[in-house]
């Protein structure tokens, strides 16, 4: 008998998310800087946390294991700058990741110096950075990690935070077949 496999588009946004991140992370991990003060968390939320809806976040996506929350508030911002979305991803209920995006040069460039200044400076010899016109920034630390993706071109740029115990989390009871 054969089987009919349905895609949601939550379940589809989900995958795509999760395809982008592991297509960037070798490109990432060869342009890594060793990560000075790893905040084992995201702004005071450490790696692992319960996670639920409340007056400071609602869910936005439920994929079962995966789930996606919102902050509440508008003018959401990531140091000095303002960003475009914050997405806090939770597996199996526990804090993994923070997906932040975020559009223009000036936004780009104060939020490239804040995590510079926040979590070190980046090797910017010539050779070091990537070519081209989508600029890959990585910060590498025991606990977390930090890829930054900006695109030249569209002046869009797409953050990860993740806690590395739970990135390979994300990918478990996954098969081919849910693409």
């Amino acid at each position: 008998m054969a089987q009919h496999l349905c895609i949601t588009p939550q379940r589809w946004s989900t995958a795509f998310t999760t395809f982008i991140a592991t297509l960037l992370l070798p490109v990432a991990l060869a342009l890594a800087v060793p990560m000075q003060n790893d905040p084992n968390g995201f702004e005071g939320i450490p790696w692992g946390a319960s996670f639920s809806e409340s007056d400071r976040f609602v869910k936005v996506e439920d994929t079962g294991r995966v789930q996606t929350y919102e902050l509440n508030t508008t003018g959401r911002t990531l140091g000095p700058a303002t960003v475009d979305s914050m997405k806090f991803s939770t597996v199996d209920g526990n804090f993994a990741r923070v997906m932040v995006r975020y559009s223009g040069k000036e936004a780009h460039d104060r939020i490239l110096s804040y995590l510079q200044e926040r979590f070190g400076p980046l090797d910017q010899t010539p050779g070091q950075v990537a070519g081209g016109a989508v600029k890959f920034f990585n910060w590498q630390g025991n606990e977390s990690e930090i890829i930054l993706r900006y695109d030249l071109r569209t002046s869009q740029g797409v953050i990860f935070f993740e806690s590395e115990a739970f990135r390979a989390k994300f990918n478990e009871g996954n098969s081919p077949s849910t693409f």
